[in-house]
């Protein structure tokens, strides 16, 4: 049962507050909401009045809320934005059964687009909107239902089903190759292309190659899109998902910049938090990636 109807304030009164959170005066948050000053105020003092409490600590120059409304306020944001992204879910997708879901951009374009068809095609009743994060996220925040994660087990409160595991490739333009690129000693002194996700890839690379050092230098990209583009121009070399290059190397644009032993610095996991219930349109996404995986499920 929801809580009795004098414990729930308008979701006006909420917008009016949060906004002057936000702001810090009722006139910023009067322009921001389309309102005058005194609704704005005739607002938050009947939101005081239902709720018994102080909320506004009221001076000359600006409008503070109370230590207790300062936390109140918190969650109110957090459930307007919830409501907020229900709705355009609900807008997207009258008939029910949409699925939204974090991607990694780069896997998400290659490994998760090209699929995406059969998926639709499966299950018309669903809706899949797709939205970038590069990093783990709060899902109690954030409205995904799941989320496309590389790495390790290590994010908490979470259900993991590995997609696969990624083995990374250092390449380069050609005309960047030296003469003894057989000796893995030039790429010590090479430019070298970084990921501020895998600040330590390189590292970790060379230790894997039995040629272990320390604090490499050099540019920092944060999308792999970027940095494919800054190796090709002879930028540096960069380390990449073997997926990602693949063809670049059968075109000759990139070239092996050390044909050493395979490398992998983690692996791919659609996760989904353990304290919801999953929704149908997530029980049939993870059937069917399961199907994408192993083909001879039925």
């Amino acid at each position: 049962m929801i809580a009795p109807r004098r414990f729930l304030p308008s979701i006006s009164s909420l917008l009016a507050l949060e906004a002057v959170d936000r702001l810090g005066s009722a006139s910023a948050a009067a322009e921001e909401l389309s309102l005058t000053q005194s609704a704005i105020s005739r607002q938050l003092k009947t939101m005081e009045e239902q709720l018994g409490i102080e909320l506004i600590q009221r001076t000359q120059m600006r409008l503070h809320l109370t230590p207790a409304a300062q936390e109140y306020v918190q969650t109110a944001r957090t459930a307007l934005h919830q409501l907020a992204q229900a709705s355009l879910k609900l807008k997207a997708n009258p008939t029910g059964g949409s699925l939204n879901l974090s991607i990694l951009p780069a896997f998400g374009m290659h490994w998760l687009a090209p699929r995406l068809q059969d998926f639709a095609r499966n299950h018309p009743e669903v809706t899949v909107n797709l939205n970038t994060r590069l990093r783990p996220f709060d899902f109690e925040t954030e409205a995904f239902d799941a989320g496309f994660h590389f790495g390790r087990q290590n994010w908490s409160g979470v259900n993991y089903l590995k997609i696969m595991t990624e083995y990374v490739v250092p390449v380069c333009a050609p005309d960047l190759l030296p003469d003894q690129s057989d000796q893995i000693d030039w790429l010590e002194q090479a430019p070298l292309l970084h990921m501020e996700t895998r600040p330590d890839g390189w590292e970790r690379w060379f230790a894997a190659q039995g040629h272990p050092v320390s604090g490499s230098r050099g540019m920092l990209f944060d999308q792999f899109s970027t940095m494919i583009q800054a190796t090709i121009h002879g930028l540096g070399v960069g380390l990449f998902p073997s997926y990602l290059v693949e063809e670049h190397l059968k075109t000759g644009r990139l070239a092996l910049a050390w044909d050493g032993p395979e490398v992998s610095l983690g692996a791919y996991y659609l996760v989904w938090p353990k304290n919801r219930i999953e929704s149908e349109p997530l029980k049939s996404f993870r059937a069917w990636l399961e199907r994408q995986l192993n083909p001879e499920i039925t």
